[in-house]
Parts: structure tokens; sequence; C-alpha cells
């Protein structure tokens, strides 16, 4: 059971680095287009 949970702290772990990689490219009009589409969804929460 470890290992698994291992395994997905790491799967985790790679897609937040491959997200935040993404989101510094963004232009500032589809950085607010993204942060509207997550508050609208409440993945964001202010």
């Amino acid at each position: 059971m470890n290992k698994f949970t291992q395994s997905e702290d790491y799967r985790r772990d790679e897609l937040i680095r491959i997200i935040e990689h993404s989101v510094e490219k963004l232009t500032l009009a589809e950085l607010e287009a993204l942060y509207y589409d997550m508050s609208t969804k409440s993945y964001i929460n202010d």
C-alpha cells in the first residue's frame, strides 16, 4: 500500500510541475480566462 501512495504522490508532483510550466507561458489574457474558468467551477475560492 505504501508503494502505491508513493507512486500517486510522484504522479501528482509530476502533474503539478507540468501545469506550472505551462501556466508560466500563458499570456495575461489567457491567465485571466483560466482564472475565470477555475473560479466559476469553484477550483479557486478567493
